[in-house]
């Protein structure tokens, strides 16, 4: 793998992601509700260079028999914060986590991250029956 030029910045390893901060809250969506969460103060670190990635995350789904506890969500995005990972992988992690937590219909996982090195990227994951 290349080396990062000039000074890198220590990170975490991605087994430091808390996932097991997410709680829910029991709803039954007899209606199938959509629901939409949105937090532009997401962040994680290159692990390349240590560097801060920021973005935008948002969280589209229709709940099955769970939501997401919103303060347990913000807590979840915290333990990002110095966690080297590709933002890829980071919308990956997200999406595995809430998926698996909340069982939805459908949701999609979109990050749209601040311009880096003159190149926007926006990641998105998308999986079920609208």
């Amino acid at each position: 793998m290349p080396q990062a030029e000039g000074k890198t910045f220590s990170f975490l390893s991605e087994d430091t992601i808390e996932s097991s901060l997410l709680e829910t809250i029991n709803f039954e969506n007899k209606d199938k509700e959509f629901v939409k969460y949105e937090t532009d103060e997401f962040s994680a670190v290159c692990p390349f260079s240590g560097l801060p990635d920021i973005g935008r995350v948002v969280i589209e789904y229709i709940p099955n028999k769970k939501i997401v506890e919103l303060k347990s969500l913000k807590y979840y995005f915290v333990s990002f914060r110095n966690v080297g990972i590709y933002q890829e992988k980071a919308t990956q992690r997200i999406f595995d986590d809430l998926f698996a937590l909340l069982d939805p219909v459908w949701m999609k996982i979109t990050l749209i991250y601040k311009t880096r090195g003159g190149i926007d990227a926006t990641t998105a994951i998308e999986k079920g029956e609208k």
